[in-house]
Formats: structure tokens, sequence, C-alpha cells
């Protein structure tokens, strides 16, 4: 009967869902959100991607990814961007949390950066 149950069972990854980016800290100094357009990051349950949605433009993807979470920590790996980056195919550590529809990430980028991005919930 456990073995059935177990069956079963689910790992959804708390951060699925539809992000939007509410502002952060960029090396301590404000980041502010845009009136022109909205960034949005969208998670399933190992993958993501981050769109600019701009009022009278098409939507675009400016990068996707894999990701995987370990306690706080979650790992993201940019498979796609659509600027060159230097961040393709590295895999960033960001700690996370989670507060009700909010969600953390901070990290010292490869180049030094310390950020800190707030998203909200919208879906």
């Amino acid at each position: 009967m456990i073995v059935f149950l177990c069956a079963f069972t689910t790992d959804k990854s708390p951060l699925r869902g539809v992000w939007e980016y509410r502002g952060g800290l960029i090396n301590g100094k404000h980041d502010s959100v845009s009136t022109s357009y909205k960034l949005q990051r969208t998670y399933d349950d190992q993958h993501y991607q981050a769109k600019v949605i701009e009022k009278g433009q098409k939507t675009f993807i400016y990068e996707k990814g894999d990701y995987k979470l370990q306690a706080d920590t979650c790992f993201e790996t940019q498979t796609y961007c659509d600027q060159p980056s230097k961040l393709l195919g590295k895999t960033v550590r960001y700690i996370y949390t989670l507060s009700n529809d909010t969600l953390k990430l901070l990290a010292t980028l490869p180049n030094g950066n310390k950020i800190e991005d707030h998203w909200v919930k919208v879906h």
C-alpha cells in the first residue's frame, strides 16, 4: 500500500509559477522597477524563462535555463540568452526566500556584483 501511495507523490517546486520583478539591490544600491516595461520569470519544476513585456511591443524571452533547489539554495544554469552573456552555461548559486507571494534571490555573480532581486508572484 505504501509503495502505491508513494507513486502519487510529486516534488513540485515552490518557485513554480509566474513572478514579476519588483526591484532590489545591486552592490547595495537600489534598483528600481521600470515604468515602461515589465520583467517576468516563469518557473516550472526544473526550468525557468525570463521575458520582457512592453506595451505595444511583442513580448520576448531574453533568457532561459535550468534550475535545482537544495534547502534554501537555488542553482540556476543559463542555457539561452538573447544578448551575449558571460553566464551562458554557468551555474549561479542564489540563496532564496519565499514569504507569502514574494521571492527574494540573493547572489554574488561571477563578475563580483552582489544582487538581491525581489519578485512577486502574479500567476
